[in-house]
């Protein structure tokens, strides 16, 4: 998805009274000159390059009209770093079970967490990790602190894990992150019920060890059990939408659905915990930041959705379900409501169904019903959408954090 081309410049904060301004320092022949940047770019470019409106047909699938380097926003350094704590977490918890006299568990748990939990792209832990490195002074930037952030970025991977293995479940897939799906593989089935248990409830063994000490202990148990029943929610939200007839899907519903399955976990979490380990506690800070990371989530899920049908399974590591599930879809949606009185009894009739012929009858009939093009525009419009309302807020995360993320999720194809 998102290939690593360079490293991180060097930053400098500037600090005032009202709010922190990140800017990079740039050197030149001449002078060293302060420009601002996203993504580690200077914000012109950036702006010719992403803000320039184009007539892309499939605009996330052919996202190399865009320099790579504008969409690169983690350095391989940050990764490799990142990567570099999970044997530490795969021996706290292992050594936790142990405890309990329960060696076999112990190494099985192993197993599970290293087949399961780092496999993905890591986009959320990384996120909560760069998070914290820009809200914090440089002199609390200490080697402590940034792997209390990087124990907490894999929190929220582990989070992540007990979501997806429980969902590969419900949705018996087969596929996920580009391997077999963890119930698939042979003698595991359905004890990985269990194993996700153990993952989810492994994340307050792991705030215990290392973050009981600290005042933000409290808000970071109460923080991952409310996106969890938040989480929970939207997926209850989603399976029950999944066994109505597609005329029945409203916009209203998927945007529940967006925002509780989605949103929360995958970009609220990560912002707020780094937030709460940095030692902000001002109830505005996290009321802007949730504003503008739930937009986030639904551009995300919209582009999921569509890459669920269109997208390369190569590419995307997973093959996608959601006509055959029945899903309640931003294309199917969108069709229903732009279609017509023949082209919605396609719709009733093919969709849901595991037919491969009917199934592909539903995405010639997306085609037909130009989604791809009003997809693109969709893209297009959200991008510039969220953009300026991260640019209106005053309160809280830097504007660069925001705009990290966001350029980052722009064009994804994966």
């Amino acid at each position: 998805m998102f290939k690593l081309a360079q490293k991180f410049l060097p930053q400098q904060r500037l600090f005032n009274a009202s709010n922190i301004a990140i800017r990079r320092m740039i050197s030149t022949s001449d002078e060293v000159k302060s420009v601002d940047t996203i993504g580690g770019l200077p914000t012109e470019i950036v702006n010719e390059q992403k803000l320039k409106k184009t007539t892309r047909a499939l605009s996330t699938l052919q996202n190399h009209s865009v320099p790579i380097a504008a969409r690169v926003t983690v350095s391989k350094d940050e990764s490799r770093d990142f990567m570099a704590v999970f044997p530490d977490v795969v021996r706290d918890l292992t050594n936790a079970t142990k405890a309990y006299n329960c060696n076999d568990a112990a190494k099985w748990f192993a197993k599970a967490l290293q087949y399961n939990v780092p496999r993905g792209k890591k986009n959320r832990g990384i996120l909560t990790v760069l998070t914290y490195k820009n809200l914090v002074q440089p002199q609390d930037l200490t080697p402590e602190n940034i792997k209390l952030a990087q124990y907490l970025g894999w929190c929220v991977e582990m989070l992540q894990s007990f979501f997806i293995m429980s969902d590969d479940v419900m949705d018996n897939s087969t596929t996920r992150r580009g391997q077999t799906c963890w119930h698939k593989v042979e003698n595991v089935g359905l004890t990985a019920i269990n194993d996700a248990l153990m993952i989810e409830n492994a994340i307050y063994l792991l705030l215990k060890q290392h973050f009981s000490h600290l005042e933000c202990y409290v808000p970071l148990l109460e923080l991952f059990h409310e996106i969890s029943f938040i989480t929970t929610c939207g997926q209850s939200l989603d399976l029950l939408n999944s066994y109505k007839s597609v005329a029945d899907f409203t916009m209203e519903n998927y945007k529940a659905i967006v925002d509780n399955k989605t949103a929360y976990y995958t970009f609220y979490l990560p912002f707020a915990i780094a937030m709460h380990l940095a030692g902000y506690t001002d109830p505005e800070a996290f009321r802007q930041t949730k504003s503008i990371v739930l937009e986030m989530g639904h551009f995300f899920q919209v582009q999921d959705d569509f890459l669920d049908c269109f997208g390369n399974p190569e590419i995307t590591g997973k093959v996608g379900t959601d006509i055959q599930d029945n899903k309640c879809s931003w294309l199917a949606v969108v069709a229903m409501q732009r279609a017509n009185a023949e082209q919605k009894q396609i719709m009733i009739d093919c969709y849901g169904k595991s037919d491969p012929a009917k199934v592909d009858r539903v995405k010639e009939l997306y085609k037909e019903l130009s989604l791809p093009s009003t997809y693109a525009t969709f893209e297009e419009e959200s991008y510039n959408m969220i953009k300026t309302h991260i640019q209106q807020t005053s309160r809280g995360v830097p504007h660069i954090t925001f705009l990290q993320i966001l350029n980052k999720i722009y064009q994804r194809d994966a």
